[in-house]
């Protein structure tokens, strides 16, 4: 949990700092895109790599391994003295992260027994919360406080004790675990991967800054071509010696074949509603830093507590029905704010935002504990950390969309012509833009409502963890690692 919290403050923290990057550095607007973009590119070029490198090698040795590694980035980027280290140092963060971050799942995945895996899921459905929209407030504080004249550094800095801490504990409780049998590392599978997941998201990624050039659209077009070549090869790669980097059996699954599809679109809402939301009470409504960040802790707040209810008491009871009802609660939400920001325009005031926060955050809280939870659940343990893999680099790239579609639900609404000669006007042509992008996130809400049909009824570890609850209860946590012939000492 500490470095899943990590990982997520980190990826957020960064935006509101980078006028204040710029200045102390005197960054170019190409190297503040790549201080952004580079964490994000190699982040998810390398997460399914990541995630099968535990299944062989170790989780808990990946994790720590991980760990350290953005430990010791985060220290890089906390004392960069130019553009470059930081961007390089920033790149170096997104690796160890990619090593990191599906280690957490597939380790809770594989150590707890089925009926406490819900609650686990719960806990970090209410970190996902929290970490989303502490990240903001987190980097307006250090950035302003000015801590021993260090400016932007300490939004860096904070991550070395907490890191620290993460290798510390992790040593000492997490239990090692690797796939049964002896896989080997599929070089090709990533190199391809790797490749057409760049090919994906680095256009994604600068689309609007460049124009949207005509290489950008040739390159994602391709990408499809290579993630083809990808699936043939690791059909391939199964009859020859069973050790691919992907397994494409787990898509045979329903339940992880339909949550991936889930994860996907609500990445691609995720992606709209932050940048925009951000961009909209910083631009439009010319509010500071911090004002915006802890107007989004009433949002925080609700994600955390419906995640922590969700998979402990209302999944077991009413299964995706619970899923389904948080992506029609986020559309209330969404047409909630819509109305609000409609009615009052530019002089609209934080309070005001707290009911269709509130009522988005609750609507998410009931998505992202289960979702995690129902898309896991009927993998088999060996492939743990290819599942897991899968899962975060399919919310990364829903996400890398959204903010690909940022550039025509927002500001393909927006005359910046216009805007140039007329700069009173900004504020409302920032909130009629708000209220499209919010229309077409409410539009994407809607499509996963039906693809979440495809979920099963209900989650099969419950099911499970009723049959054998009684044992793993009594059974202290030794026990059950000595009863799942998976884990390893």
């Amino acid at each position: 949990m500490t470095a899943a919290f990590m990982d997520l403050v980190d990826a957020t923290i960064v935006n509101i700092a980078i006028p204040s990057i710029e200045r102390d550095l005197g960054a170019s607007f190409g190297a503040i895109q790549w201080i952004t973009a580079g964490y994000a590119l190699a982040f998810a070029a390398g997460l399914i790599t990541g995630g099968r490198l535990g299944d062989i090698y170790g989780r808990k040795r990946l994790f720590l391994l991980g760990t350290a590694g953005f430990t010791l980035a985060s220290a890089l980027c906390g004392f960069a003295a130019s553009p470059e280290m930081l961007v390089a140092s920033r790149l170096l963060q997104g690796a160890a992260a990619a090593m990191m971050v599906p280690q957490v799942l597939s380790i809770i995945h594989v150590t707890f027994p089925a009926h406490e895996r819900g609650k686990v899921f719960g806990m970090f459905g209410a970190i996902i919360g929290l970490g989303a929209v502490s990240g903001p407030l987190l980097g307006a504080l250090l950035t302003q406080w000015n801590i021993a004249g260090l400016e932007w550094r300490p939004i860096f800095l904070i991550n070395l004790p907490v890191g620290i801490a993460g290798l510390l504990l992790g040593r000492k409780f997490i239990t090692e675990s690797k796939a049964p049998k002896a896989l080997r590392l599929d070089i090709v599978g990533v190199l391809l991967v790797t490749l057409a997941l760049l090919m994906l998201i680095y256009p994604l990624t600068r689309g609007r800054e460049l124009d949207w050039p005509l290489w950008g659209h040739l390159c994602m077009a391709g990408s499809l071509v290579v993630f083809a070549a990808l699936v043939s090869y690791e059909k391939y790669k199964v009859r020859k010696d069973g050790s691919p980097l992907i397994e494409l059996s787990l898509f045979k699954v329903k339940s992880f074949a339909a949550g991936i599809a889930v994860q996907l679109t609500f990445g691609v809402v995720m992606g709209i509603f932050f940048l925009v939301w951000t961009l909209y009470m910083q631009i439009g409504l010319g509010w500071s830093p911090l004002k915006a960040g802890l107007t989004g802790v009433p949002f925080s707040i609700a994600v955390s507590t419906a995640a922590g209810m969700s998979v402990q008491k209302l999944v077991p009871r009413f299964g995706r029905k619970v899923l389904q009802a948080g992506a029609l609660t986020m559309v209330a939400g969404v047409l909630l704010y819509m109305a609000m920001a409609g009615r009052y325009g530019t002089s609209i005031d934080p309070w005001q935002m707290i009911p269709p926060l509130v009522v988005m955050g609750l609507g998410m809280g009931l998505i992202v504990a289960p979702l995690t939870d129902a898309v896991l659940s009927e993998v088999p343990r060996e492939h743990a950390g290819s599942a897991s893999g899968l899962v975060n680099t399919t919310g990364q790239m829903g996400m890398a969309l959204g903010l690909g579609l940022v550039s025509v639900v927002f500001f393909g609404v927006i005359d910046e012509e216009r805007l140039a000669k007329a700069p009173a006007e900004v504020g409302a042509a920032f909130t009629d833009a708000f209220q499209n992008a919010l229309g077409w996130a409410g539009a994407v809400l809607a499509v996963i409502f039906l693809v979440m049909f495809a979920l099963p009824a209900k989650p099969k570890q419950h099911v499970e963890g009723a049959e054998d609850g009684d044992d793993a209860v009594e059974m202290p946590t030794d026990a059950v690692v000595e009863k799942e012939p998976v884990l390893t000492r």
